[in-house]
């Protein structure tokens, strides 16, 4: 198994957000290589860290790091399940959550993954090697259902004209690899549109979080997520496009919205209080982290403290 290595993004800022506790305990939702979680354990003495991700090859590059190391629970599943996860453990509260969103550099790094639309590989996608993949996907979805995909997680305008030829091109023989997919992709497009980035960028973004069900996820994560928290801690979350960034300030604004009686009502009768408020509105990556890595360059930090 290739080493599972991540560049993570606006590091210092995430641990700084989360005002770590050296007796606390902490969740990263997306442990991957360890980079995060590894930053989490040196600030910890007699405190725990659950260290979740859905990817074996993750787990695998865990276990090996950390062995030996008593102040870290590792689990192989998926954030979403975190209200199971943490009642299995007998742990009622912690002190702080964090994920870091989207796909790794070590997934986007490993052809075989199909991941990237740079490498000529299977097309594949899931980021926990279990289930139906992107080739499933391509193959097998009407083009009613590829054109939105592609439009509403993508936000690409020639959604249309990309689905139709994916459809035109199973008909002659199956979709299999990253590449096949890139020249259907490039011939749905004009020339100028090619000029603006990859062409093949906006399109693997959405059928990636179609096959791993990521907003959804992140949507439904993100009270149990909250709920967890002990009073005065805090929730860190890294997203990486405008769809998940929408989602977690949508929710992180309504955690902290008090009183929703009508403007006319003299006196509040819904009784509603703030439950958070947020140490800062977001982060985004300094000029010098995004020239490093470019990965980067969309990436922003939001956090919210538990009231």
């Amino acid at each position: 198994m290739k080493e599972f290595n991540h560049i993570p993004v606006l590091f210092n800022e995430t641990i700084d957000a989360l005002n770590i506790r050296p007796d606390g305990i902490y969740v990263d939702c997306t442990a991957g290589g360890g980079g995060h979680s590894a930053a989490v354990l040196e600030k910890l003495t007699t405190g725990k860290l659950i260290a979740i991700d859905q990817d074996p090859d993750a787990i695998a590059t865990l276990e090996k790091r950390f062995a030996g190391n008593d102040n870290v629970i590792i689990v192989h599943d998926n954030f979403v399940n975190i209200e199971n996860i943490l009642s299995n453990l007998g742990i009622i509260g912690v002190d702080g959550v964090m994920a870091d969103l989207g796909v790794s550099s070590h997934q986007l790094d490993t052809d075989e993954r199909g991941f990237s639309f740079h490498k000529d590989a299977p097309l594949d996608m899931r980021m926990s090697q279990s289930g139906l993949g992107a080739r499933d996907l391509v193959n097998n979805a009407s083009q009613q259902e590829l054109q939105r995909i592609i439009y509403t997680y993508g936000e690409e305008k020639f959604a249309p004209s990309i689905a139709r030829n994916i459809v035109k091109a199973r008909e002659e023989s199956p979709i299999e690899t990253t590449f096949q997919l890139v020249d259907i992709i490039k011939a749905s497009m004009p020339m100028k549109a090619k000029r603006d980035g990859h062409p093949a960028r906006k399109t693997f973004q959405a059928l990636r979080i179609e096959v791993n069900g990521e907003l959804d996820k992140l949507d439904k994560a993100l009270d149990s997520m909250f709920n967890a928290l002990n009073p005065d801690g805090r929730l860190a979350i890294i997203t990486f496009h405008s769809l998940e960034d929408r989602i977690v300030k949508k929710r992180f604004n309504t955690f902290c919205e008090g009183c929703i009686c009508p403007p006319e009502f003299p006196v509040c009768v819904c009784g509603r209080k703030p439950r958070g408020r947020l140490p800062f509105k977001s982060v985004a990556p300094k000029a010098g982290e995004v020239d490093e890595n470019f990965r980067a360059h969309s990436a922003r930090l939001r956090a919210i403290e538990k009231i």
